[in-house]
């Protein structure tokens, strides 16, 4: 199957921080909505970590294509979009299935996501990967027809039935207004201005020590500020050639968080805290602390992590 490396890193949404208070990623939005995938079609449906098992199950009578998505890739969206015409166009051929991977990391965890969007097929309960990132309409019709192939030859020919339509979403309520330094951040932010951004959450911050919220978006600021003018290749080299480089370590492990690939950024900068003393085991430390925020408590690589960093300080 076709393999396509994914797209630009995405820009991170530090405005969804700001909006939910369990400092996580941002709030996915209502499918049909600004930033969401369109609308569930005929042949599509939306799959959790609690429907997942019946996904699998399905996949004995008719293939099942799996699309790992996140709001904040506009990828992902237009992926979506793509594959659910594919879908119409098909008939009952195969059902699209979509996993907002960071709403449902297990899933995502699955199937060995390392990047959104991912595409994978299901046949039989087993997963066939086909392609991450974008890719032209004609290579996914292509991609399909061989996963199509591939479940006549091993017997799966059943159909899809047809799913309901969707009842119409109630309208959103609106977002509350943000408190200003919070609104001048995220303005700041919107014009690609770090610096002035982290200004405004430290003084929020002065004034509040207890705003967790500012203490997430000026995390998340960090990162960005931190990695905007990284070459990814350049510092992926660095940090090879020297893996007890802790300089070179932690650049990588924040182009690693912002890319997605939280657990292999924890587990490089947990590696060298076992082996370090004195002052770069404490900027470790910090750095881990910080990218704890960047991520979200609630996070279970978080977690997990938080122990595993205890564990190796005493």
């Amino acid at each position: 199957m076709t393999q396509q490396t994914p797209g630009p890193r995405p820009r991170l949404d530090v405005r969804g921080a700001v909006d939910l208070s369990s400092l996580a990623r941002p709030a996915t939005p209502p499918p049909g909505s600004p930033g969401g995938v369109p609308v569930a079609g005929t042949y599509v449906v939306d799959v959790d970590t609690a429907s997942f098992p019946a996904l699998v199950q399905g996949s004995t009578q008719h293939p099942v294509v799996v699309l790992l998505w996140a709001s904040w890739s506009e990828v992902s969206t237009a992926l979506a979009a793509e594959l659910s015409s594919l879908a119409d166009e098909d008939a009952g051929a195969w059902l699209l299935a979509r996993v907002d991977a960071e709403a449902n990391p297990q899933v995502a965890a699955a199937f060995q996501a390392q990047s959104v969007p991912t595409v994978v097929a299901v046949l039989a309960g087993q997963p066939l990967p086909l392609f991450q990132g974008g890719l032209p309409r004609d290579q996914v019709r292509s991609v399909l027809d061989q996963v199509l192939a591939a479940a006549q030859a091993n017997g799966i020919t059943g159909r899809v039935a047809p799913q309901a339509a969707p009842e119409e979403a109630a309208p959103e309520p609106a977002e509350p207004p943000l408190p200003p330094l919070h609104q001048a951040a995220y303005d700041a932010i919107d014009e690609g201005d770090y610096a002035r951004a982290a200004a405004s959450y430290e003084q929020a911050l002065k004034e509040n020590p207890r705003d967790d919220l500012a203490r997430a978006g000026l995390a998340q600021v960090g990162l960005l500020l931190r990695t905007q003018d990284v070459d990814l290749r350049t510092a992926r080299t660095a940090a090879a050639d020297a893996p007890a480089d802790v300089a070179a370590a932690l650049v990588v492990a924040d182009l690693d968080v912002l890319g997605g690939q939280v657990a292999d950024a924890f587990d490089r900068l947990l590696d060298l805290v076992r082996t370090t003393r004195g002052d770069d085991r404490e900027t470790l430390r910090k750095r881990l602390l910080d990218l704890f925020e960047v991520v979200g408590g609630d996070d279970p690589r978080v977690q997990d992590a938080r122990r595993r960093l205890a564990a190796a300080l005493y």
